[in-house]
């Protein structure tokens, strides 16, 4: 499961006893909650339902696939329903091809979501064989669903946001220097990229 509150207090005081800017920011803006989704595919799934739309609108798509497959949404069951139906659901041509390559996946036991590979970057490679699982939506997987201590998602634009106003940078940096930054972080980058979240969204900061 992903980082609980306590570690991720823990994991930010020992950033912070070694970096002002991170304490000082703890001290305006507090420490922030945890983020946690189920280990597996419906995950996955859900985070392929939510790409590119409003939170209505995916949390209305997932309760009619929901009433469709059942509350398992087991994948075999997915993969025996036809164009029309999951269009019905809400689900676009290229979403229910990304749901597919999931569920095959899943179903013909080509990957396993409850064993990925322990070194994070082989496991971001296991699951962006998933066609709609880019490197972005692999390490939220990783960080929210199984709490691997050191995910970094430099892509994410509030991540880079809030790294630049935290350490004071004229302009927000791009995600190779976002990525660069978050090395003296090691080896507490996801509890840091959660709370980047919670600056970015704290008019303290």
């Amino acid at each position: 499961m992903g980082l609980t509150n306590a570690q991720l207090r823990e994991h930010l005081d020992i950033v912070a006893a070694d970096d002002a800017a991170v304490a000082a920011a703890i001290m305006r803006c507090g420490y922030p909650e945890e983020r946690i989704r189920p280990i597996g595919y419906k995950t996955l799934l859900r985070t392929i339902v939510g790409q590119q739309v409003s939170v209505a609108a995916a949390a209305s798509v997932w309760n009619k696939l929901e009433a469709e497959l059942g509350e398992d949404m087991p994948a075999h069951e997915l993969l025996s329903r036809d164009f029309n139906t999951l269009r019905a659901c809400g689900l676009s041509r290229q979403k229910q091809g990304y749901a597919r390559s999931l569920c095959e996946l899943v179903a013909n036991e080509e990957i396993c979501l409850e064993d990925l590979p322990t070194d994070d970057e082989e496991a971001i490679a296991e699951l962006t064989r998933i066609k709609g699982i880019g490197r972005w939506s692999a390490e939220i997987y990783l960080l929210f669903a199984e709490g691997r201590p050191d995910i970094w998602p430099a892509g994410d634009l509030a991540v880079q946001e809030a790294v630049g106003r935290l350490l004071d940078l004229p302009e927000r940096p791009s995600e190779k220097q976002t990525r660069a930054l978050g090395e003296q972080w090691r080896p507490h980058r996801g509890a840091m990229a959660i709370f980047t979240w919670h600056t970015y969204n704290n008019a303290a900061l």
